[in-house]
């Protein structure tokens, strides 16, 4: 069938989706990195990646309806153009990744994830906000830029420059958003052409596509009821077992 009906894989897909649009909503910005890694222990990664992007796009349209004209120009400005380089980047070496690897490469990088949070976390003390830098700046970027590319998981390396500017909640979130957006939108086109955009994969994202908007709208309800803490100990948990997961199907 050209679309897909295991069960397992939506049980994975509708929980990961909808924390990925808490994420985009503003409610602890850039934690919302699960909807991939989770569907990649149900179908192989590649083919996660593919269905992820359109949901994503209408995630992100629901994203900068929330948050349009709110984000750091500067970082903009610093970050975008190092981002779309880094997507050229990607989609060049997209062809040489193993799905194997895929798989490898994206539990590392959730793994890394997770072992930063947990390190910011139990670090204690606060540092005050970090300068801007150009370098750092296209440097992550560019970094966030190949890492979306490849597996949708562009948001550890972005945050690893944004977040110690300790930007305000509603730039931060703001500008994640539309970064995010303009690389989502601008992978469609290579993704077709590497054939990640089939039929069953196209099909699949219009029955995950109304996470998409739920999501963001409960994260936006979240904001003033729940603490970031509380949200992030379930994304970590998840990232965890997934990123786990991966790796040992990567190296087996």
């Amino acid at each position: 069938m050209p679309l897909l009906t295991d069960p397992w894989f939506y049980a994975l897909a509708i929980p990961g989706f909808l924390l990925n649009g808490i994420s985009k909503g503003g409610f602890a910005s850039g934690a919302g990195n699960v909807a991939v890694p989770l569907m990649a222990l149900a179908v192989p990664a590649p083919q996660a990646i593919g269905i992820a992007l359109p949901v994503l796009c209408v995630m992100d349209v629901a994203g900068l309806r929330a948050w349009w004209g709110r984000w750091s120009g500067r970082e903009m400005r610093a970050i975008l153009p190092a981002g779309l380089l880094g997507l050229v980047l990607g989609i060049l070496a997209f062809g040489l990744i193993p799905a194997r690897g895929m798989s490898l490469l994206l539990g590392g990088i959730t793994l890394a994830f997770l072992a930063r949070g947990l390190y910011q976390r139990f670090r204690g003390g606060s540092p005050p906000p970090a300068p801007p830098s150009a370098g750092k700046a296209w440097f992550w970027g560019a970094t966030s830029g190949f890492a979306s590319t490849v597996a949708h998981t562009g948001g550890p390396p972005l945050a690893i420059y944004l977040y110690p500017l300790k930007l305000d909640r509603a730039a931060l979130a703001a500008t994640t958003t539309v970064f995010f957006g303009v690389m989502n939108y601008a992978k469609l086109l290579p993704y077709w052409g590497l054939g990640l955009l089939d039929t069953t994969n196209i099909l699949t994202s219009l029955v995950l596509i109304p996470a998409a908007p739920l999501g963001v709208n409960l994260g936006i309800w979240l904001q003033s009821r729940i603490t970031d803490r509380a949200f992030y100990n379930v994304v970590y948990v998840l990232l965890a077992l997934t990123g786990a997961k991966l790796v040992w199907d990567g190296l087996a």
